[in-house]
């Protein structure tokens, strides 16, 4: 199995940067997985602002040069994790400015004259670890509804194909009792047994 790591966090120092450690520990104990990328969209320099223009048009952009490593990171990949925080109950505009150019027609997705494009990703998994200030149950699930991890499941990934979407939210990361060492340990452990 191949993975791709979209990790999206300014910070090294974060606790998002130590599910990145754990992740990488258990992949890396995994015989099952055979090849692990890692692309950290701050540390690389993202430009997440997309640009058309007469010279740079939208339903060109699954041929953009530019993106072309990208893309091809994503067809590499059999499973394609994602590490991020949420800020105002959604991922990082630098994530999202990823998804907008990287997952566009042509590349992840096709209209087919039907109502539902044809997902291109299809055979792919994906898994997103998520962190937070709130609370894990109130804050997502009462007040917003779980509209995180339904518009990036529904909206994003069932869209372009991938239907095998697992998520970790966690909540109470900037309390001291937030159970860090549980949480990071389960995220090592799933890993580390992942078959497929």
């Amino acid at each position: 199995m191949n993975t791709l790591i979209i990790y999206t966090h300014p910070n090294h120092s974060s606790l998002c940067y130590s599910f990145l450690q754990k992740t990488l520990k258990g992949m890396r104990e995994n015989s099952n997985i055979k090849e692990i990328k890692v692309l950290d969209l701050y540390e690389e320099g993202f430009n997440p602002a997309l640009v058309f223009n007469k010279d740079k048009r939208r339903r060109d952009m699954h041929k953009d040069p530019d993106l072309k490593k990208y893309r091809d990171q994503i067809i590499q990949a059999d499973k394609i994790v994602f590490i991020y925080p949420i800020w105002w109950g959604r991922p990082p505009a630098m994530l999202l400015g990823y998804i907008d150019q990287i997952f566009s027609t042509n590349f992840a997705y096709k209209n087919v004259g039907k109502i539902m494009p044809e997902g291109l990703l299809k055979g792919k998994s994906v898994v997103c670890i998520s962190t937070m200030k709130g609370p894990e149950i109130l804050y997502p699930l009462l007040i917003l509804r779980n509209s995180h991890k339904r518009s990036m499941e529904k909206l994003v990934f069932n869209f372009v194909g991938i239907k095998d979407v697992k998520f970790f939210e966690f909540g109470n990361m900037e309390n001291p009792k937030g159970k860090h060492t549980k949480k990071l340990e389960k995220v090592y452990q799933y890993f580390q047994q992942i078959s497929s």
